[in-house]
């Protein structure tokens, strides 16, 4: 076994792994949260008008600490996952969000992504939730991204073949498409690395190794020139630029990595998130997972976290999800 090797496979000690896991999921939330009021607002604009700290109204006129549908169905997901592996558990829980607004901020779903929704309306009219994603090309919005970060986390000691099968059929709920597959499980391979306690570096490039090893052939192969740069390890290099931070799951997974790279602490990486402009909310979401996974949840500004609706609520989840995947 080398050194990389037998870093990633012990692991840090358990209540410094119960931080990462708080850090990780607290984390997404907050960049969600951070990124509400100013969603669609463009780079120029946030650039003489930043976002510095937890405000609300804005674009969709919700309160300071709402989060979107993001967290939502991120806490649906984590929810569904302390009672094993189950897709059409899953799935009940996303339509009881949309109908229900089940792990809403004020009770009702809003900001609902059109493939997760047209999805959603699959299920319950019968499909199978895990035949329920779109498959075309069109169909690679970052909904499936933005959510997946609790599957990261309960599997991460599972190989890494397995960690990716996960990562796939949780994607397919909403996004059945290999491209939407294959963000989904470069971020759950790059997150499981953090939560063992690799160094940034280390993790990006353990992502790449297994990603390429695991996507090189049939549809996946096919999919790959899309995740050139993610997959040169070259992204963190990038200027600010170059990084596009829209809808698209590939501009968003590459957004995220970038601003985690270009921080250096939590508050920075995620307020870089989402001063880029457009899809802020989920840009902050993935920034926020990883950087919370990285420098733990101590490293969250207490008020932040104060401010989040129903954060009482989400806490009790957390919480438990922390106790599912942190046993001595």
């Amino acid at each position: 076994m080398n050194d990389s090797d037998r870093q990633h496979t012990d692991h840090p000690p358990n209540n410094h792994r119960r931080d990462k896991v708080r850090g990780g999921l607290w984390g997404a939330v907050v960049g969600d949260a951070l990124g509400v009021p100013v969603e669609f607002k463009s780079r120029e604009y946030l650039k003489h008008n930043p976002i510095v700290d937890m405000v609300g109204f804005g674009t969709h006129d919700q309160p300071p600490g709402t989060w979107s549908d993001d967290s939502s169905l991120m806490l649906c997901t984590m929810e569904s996952l302390l009672d094993g592996f189950d897709p059409e558990h899953m799935g009940a829980l996303f339509v009881r969000w949309l109908t229900e607004g089940h792990w809403t901020p004020e009770g009702k779903a809003f900001d609902i992504g059109r493939q997760t929704q047209a999805a959603l309306s699959s299920i319950m009219n019968g499909v199978a939730a895990g035949e329920a994603g779109g498959t075309d090309e069109r169909s690679n919005g970052n909904g499936s991204l933005m959510r997946i970060l609790p599957v990261a986390l309960r599997y991460a000691d599972e190989p890494a073949a397995e960690l990716l099968h996960y990562a796939l059929r949780v994607s397919s709920i909403t996004h059945r498409h290999p491209r939407s597959q294959i963000a989904c499980g470069f971020f759950c391979l790059m997150a499981s690395a953090l939560l063992k306690g690799l160094a940034p570096d280390d993790a990006y490039d353990y992502a790449i190794e297994e990603a390429k090893l695991h996507y090189q052939s049939g549809a996946y192969a096919w999919e790959l020139p899309h995740f050139e740069r993610v997959l040169s390890g070259e992204l963190p290099k990038l200027d600010e630029d170059d990084i596009k931070s829209g809808g698209y799951v590939v501009h968003t997974l590459e957004a995220g990595i970038w601003c985690f790279f270009n921080s250096g602490n939590f508050e920075e990486a995620v307020l870089k998130a989402v001063n880029l402009g457009d899809d802020t909310d989920t840009t902050g979401i993935v920034a926020g997972g990883l950087a919370g996974l990285h420098y733990g949840f101590k490293s969250i500004p207490p008020k932040w976290i104060a401010a989040l609706a129903k954060h009482k609520e989400i806490n009790k989840l957390i919480e438990l999800f922390a106790d599912s995947i942190c046993t001595d």
